[in-house]
C-alpha cells in the first residue's frame, strides 16, 4: 500500500468531514486528495521524474502538506528545510542532496532546475490533473531526506525509506498515539517540517482532525487548546516550559487533552512536574533521531515516576547498551544505546563511510549513552561527545542540567566541559533565568544536589541560550561564545 492509498482511502471513509485548519482556511479529506493528486501530477508534467530529490521551505500551513503528500504521491523525495535555519544552511542542502526542484517564498535564489514560488504553487494545484496520482516505489526506495542537527560536525542527509515512513506510522497507533478516531483532534504548534508534521498522517487516516498553528505563540497556544478541544498535540521542552510561564495557564480548561507528547530532546524532571500540575498526567515522551525519526523508545502518561526514563522500546524495536567493543552490556551498565528494527534509516546520503560506521552490526549506533533497568525502561545519561571528563570522573551534563533546572529562578540551563590545567576539564554552566538569583546562589543551590566532583566551578548567566531549529540547546555553540570570550579576554 502506497502513501497515496492511505490519502485516497481516508477520502472515502470520511468525505467532506474537516481533515485541516489553519487560519480561517479548511479543507475537508477529499479537498486535501484532490489538491496532493493535483500537485502531484502538475510536479510529474513539469519533467520531474520519480526519485528526483524536491526542496521545501514553507511556513506552517496547509501549503506545506499538500506539498508533502504531493511528492509522496508522485513518486518525489521530500528534502525538507527549516525557517530557522539560515539560508546558507539551506544551500547546503539543496547542493548536498542534488534537489533538482525548489518549493518555497523564494523559490528563485536557489540554484536547481525548477522553481515553484508561493503563487506558482497554487497555479499548479489549481490546473493539475484530477485523476488519481500514484506513482509506486518499493520498500526501501527513498522516501524523503532529513540532515542531522549538525552537533557534532556538518549535517549528514538521512535517507528514510518506505519501511521506515510504514513503522513510524506503525509505531505511533500501536503505542503513542493508540486509539485515535473521528471526533479526536490535533493541535500543531511545533513546524511540520520537523517532529511535529509526522502526527498528521496517522491522525489523517484514521479521521482525525488536523489544526495547523500557523506560528507558536505560548498564550495564543493554550487559548487554542482550550477553544478547539484538542485531544493531542506535541511540543519540545523549551516550548513546554515557555507554556508553562503563561500567567493564565492555571485558569484554562484542558479536559479534553488525552495526550500532550513531546520530544526532541530532554526535559528536566522539575518541567514535567509542572507541566503535569497544569495538564494532568498526560505528557508522554518520545524518544529518537533522525536516523530513527521519532520512535525508538516510548514514556507512558503513567510512567513518569520513573524520573529520567526515556520509556521502553516501541513494539517494533529492539534497544540494547553496548560497550565500546559492540558487545552488549549486562542490566544496569552505562554505555552507547545502539537499536534496530524498520524505523531505522537505510543510510547516510552518499556518506558510504559514515553510513558503515553508523550502522556497523547490524544495530543503529547512536551516540547517546545511558543504561537500561531491569524492568527494561531506558535512561539516556548524555549525548557520547558532550561527557566531561574532570579529574578522571565522567561528569554527565545532563544531570548537572536538571539540577539547576529545578532551580525556581532557572528557565534554561546549558552544562559544558572547558579547559582546566588541573582538572584537564572544568564543569562550567550557562543559564537563563526568570527573575533575580545570582552565580553565587546557583552554586549552592547545586553542591546540595550533586556530587561534589559534578558540581560546576563556574555559572553565566544569560539572557538566553543558543537553540537549533529544532528547540534543542546547542551546546557546541555555548562552548564556542565562552571559547571565543577568552580568547577576547586575554
Amino acid at each position: 500500500m502506497e502513501i497515496g492509498d492511505l490519502i485516497r482511502q481516508a477520502a472515502r471513509r470520511h468525505g467532506d468531514a474537516p481533515a485541516i485548519e489553519c487560519e480561517e482556511r479548511v479543507l475537508s479529506f477529499n479537498q486535501f486528495n484532490d489538491a496532493t493528486d493535483r500537485l502531484g501530477n502538475s510536479l510529474l508534467k513539469l519533467g520531474l521524474l520519480p526519485g528526483d530529490r524536491v526542496g521545501v521551505l514553507l511556513p506552517n500551513g496547509i501549503e506545506g502538506l499538500i506539498v508533502y503528500y504531493a511528492l509522496a504521491k508522485s513518486g518525489l523525495v521530500r528534502v525538507s528545510l527549516n525557517h530557522r535555519d539560515s539560508h546558507q544552511d539551506h544551500l547546503h542542502r539543496i547542493a548536498d542532496s542534488e534537489a533538482r526542484a525548489m518549493i518555497s517564498e523564494d523559490a528563485s535564489s536557489f540554484p536547481v532546475e525548477v522553481s515553484i514560488d508561493l503563487e506558482q504553487l497554487e497555479q499548479l494545484i489549481s490546473d493539475g490533473s484530477p485523476i488519481a496520482c500514484d506513482v509506486g516505489r518499493s520498500a526501501q526506495a527513498p522516501y524523503r531526506i532529513g540532515y542531522t542537527g549538525g552537533t557534532t560536525g556538518p549535517p549528514k542527509g538521512v535517507v528514510l525509506t518506505m519501511a521506515n515512513e510504514y513503522a513510524e506510522i506503525t509505531n505511533y497507533l500501536i503505542d503513542l498515539i493508540p486509539g485515535i478516531g473521528t471526533g479526536d483532534v490535533m493541535v500543531h504548534a511545533a513546524p511540520v517540517t520537523h517532529a511535529s508534521g509526522s502526527f498528521f498522517l496517522p491522525h489523517l487516516i484514521r479521521g482525525a482532525k488536523n489544526i495547523i498553528l500557523s506560528k507558536f505563540e505560548p498564550s495564543r497556544y493554550l487559548e487554542a487548546l482550550e477553544q478547539i478541544g484538542a485531544t493531542s498535540t506535541f511540543l519540545v521542552p523549551t516550548m513546554i516550559s515557555m507554556v508553562l510561564e503563561e500567567p493564565n495557564i492555571n485558569d484554562l480548561d484542558f479536559s479534553k487533552l488525552k495526550r500532550l507528547c513531546y520530544g526532541a530532546s530532554p526535559i528536566a524532571p522539575s518541567v514535567v512536574e509542572r507541566a503535569e500540575a497544569a495538564f494532568g498526567k498526560i505528557l508522554t515522551q518520545t524518544y529518537g533521531q533522525s536516523e530513527a525519526p521519532m520512535t525508538l523508545t516510548l514514556l507512558r502518561p503513567e510512567e513518569h515516576h520513573r524520573v529520567g526514563s526515556a520509556g521502553e522500546p516501541y513494539s517494533m524495536v529492539e534497544v540494547r547498551v553496548f560497550d565500546e567493543e559492540d558487545k552488549e552490556l549486562p542490566i544496569g551498565a552505562e554505555g552507547e544505546i545502539v537499536a534496530r528494527g524498520q524505523i531505522v534509516m537505510s543510510g547516510y546520503w552518499k556518506r558510504a563511510n559514515e553510513t558503515e560506521e553508523t550502522l556497523r552490526g547490524g544495530w543503529l549506533h547512536t551516540g547517546d549513552i545511558g543504561r537500561i533497568d531491569q524492568d527494561g525502561f531506558v535512561y539516556l545519561l548524555d549525548r557520547r561527545h558532550d561527557i566531561i571528563i574532570s579529574g578522571g570522573f565522567n561528569v554527565y551534563p545532563r544531570e548537572v542540567e536538571d539540577a539547576l533546572q529545578s532551580h525556581p529562578m532557572v528557565k534554561e540551563a546549558a552544562v559544558v566541559g572547558v579547559a582546566d590545567a588541573k582538572w584537564g576539564e572544568a564543569v562550567k554552566a550557562v543559564v537563563s533565568v526568570r527573575g533575580d538569583t545570582s552565580e553565587e546562589e546557583l552554586l549552592s543551590f547545586v553542591r546540595e544536589r550533586v556530587a561534589r566532583y559534578k558540581c560546576p566551578r563556574y555559572v553565566e548567566i544569560w539572557e538566553d541560550l543558543p537553540k537549533s531549529s529544532a528547540g534543542k540547546i546547542l551546546r557546541k555553540e555555548v562552548r564556542g561564545r565562552l571559547k571565543a570570550a577568552e580568547v577576547q579576554e586575554n
